[in-house]
């Protein structure tokens, strides 16, 4: 199994968080290597749900040669660990060191629409873990609280939070102890000024309903005020920056919290995932890492 140690090397500093490429129509390969040859480390794909969407990663790994792809996330409702366990094994061994899984519990909608009730999630993780088969393949925990926290700790080889600030990052970091590995995710708008922030509220707006991450935000001090509207000014700045200057910041706030790896998720108009944008984002990251 791949360490920590190991793991951190192979991330490097930032990656990519994607939608799945046939759902915005990209070309998973081509758009592989474009990841990998604008400098960033890693790619992670949410709504790996069943084998279909494990198998959809392998193209992105296949067409590079360095990148890692990670699962942002399976989800423990609806794989058995069995299953879960080959296929993350099965990546594992063909793409040795450059396959990392990421496992979560979803959210209330997604989780009730697959006909289960979603209660005791934290218990729900556990028992799968404790289910699920030795691994060949890294596993982090897509974490927000303090006992999720603990379980990346003690379960996992670190966290994957979502839709975080950096505040977030350094409580996690406290939680975590300094070796686990800690890969939060900081959706971005290139767009400065109102076209920025508006980009930034039509993303933001879908994941202020959940309550997954509004009860997670009202831990760092955000308020209905800032969680109403697709988001106040201050929880946009701290969320979903916009502007060169200000994702930088951001960036380096992270860093600086304890993050081990940022995943970049570049959004544009319309709060959509920006495919186009990797060749624009990739210096004023690369400025980010170089003077943090």
């Amino acid at each position: 199994m791949t360490t920590t140690g190991e793991l951190r090397a192979a991330l490097g500093r930032t990656g990519i968080w994607m939608p799945p490429p046939a759902a915005i129509g990209v070309d998973p390969q081509s758009y592989g290597r474009e990841i990998e040859e604008a400098g960033f480390g890693s790619v992670w794909v949410p709504g790996v749900n069943a084998p279909e969407n494990l198998a959809a990663l392998e193209p992105l790994l296949s067409a590079s040669s360095r990148l890692v792809a990670g699962t942002g996330i399976a989800s423990v409702w609806t794989w058995s660990p069995a299953e879960l366990a080959a296929g993350a094994d099965r990546l594992a061994t063909a793409y040795p060191g450059r396959f990392v899984l990421g496992l979560g519990v979803s959210h209330a909608p997604a989780v009730e629409r697959t006909g289960q009730a979603y209660v005791r999630p934290l218990a729900k993780m556990a028992q799968f873990l404790d289910e699920l088969p030795p691994l060949r393949a890294p596993l982090v925990l897509a974490a927000l609280g303090p006992k999720m926290l603990e379980l990346s700790r003690d379960r996992a080889l670190g966290a994957h939070p979502y839709f975080t600030p950096p505040e977030h990052t350094a409580f996690a970091r406290s939680v975590l102890g300094p070796e686990p590995l800690l890969v939060p995710e900081l959706a971005v708008c290139l767009a400065a000024g109102a076209d920025g922030r508006a980009a930034a509220r039509a993303y933001a707006k879908y994941y202020l309903v959940l309550p997954n991450y509004t009860g997670n935000l009202r831990r760092f001090g955000f308020g209905d005020e800032d969680l109403a509207d697709g988001g106040s000014d201050r929880l946009i700045s701290a969320i979903v920056p916009s502007g060169p200057e200000a994702i930088r910041a951001r960036v380096r706030e992270h860093f600086d919290a304890g993050a081990d790896h940022v995943l970049l998720q570049p959004v544009g108009e319309a709060g959509r995932f920006a495919p186009g944008q990797l060749g624009e984002l990739a210096p004023v990251i690369a400025d980010a890492i170089r003077n943090g």
